[in-house]
């Protein structure tokens, strides 16, 4: 279980401080969905269903780039582990 889990209503990691799911918690998502992609996008939009109802003046948009874009972005997938 790891220690960079969402802390809520604020939508912030548990681990770190900053914006969930961080930086640290992605490549660990990455990781434990691989070859998973379709799982890992479902994962991630329950979360942001939860988010919605906890942030309902944060812009859907900026949501949407929280939670959804990223696992499409080839920085974080071409970054090696630390």
């Amino acid at each position: 279980m790891s220690t960079h889990q969402p802390v809520r209503p604020q939508w912030t990691c548990a681990g770190c401080g900053v914006p969930w799911p961080c930086r640290t918690r992605k490549r660990q998502l990455i990781e434990e969905f691989t070859d998973a992609r379709i799982s890992l996008m479902l994962h991630l939009s329950a979360y942001l269903v939860q988010a919605c109802a906890d942030l309902p003046l944060t812009p859907s948009g900026i949501l949407h780039s929280r939670f959804l874009a990223w696992p499409r972005s080839s920085a974080l997938r071409d970054e090696q582990p630390r």
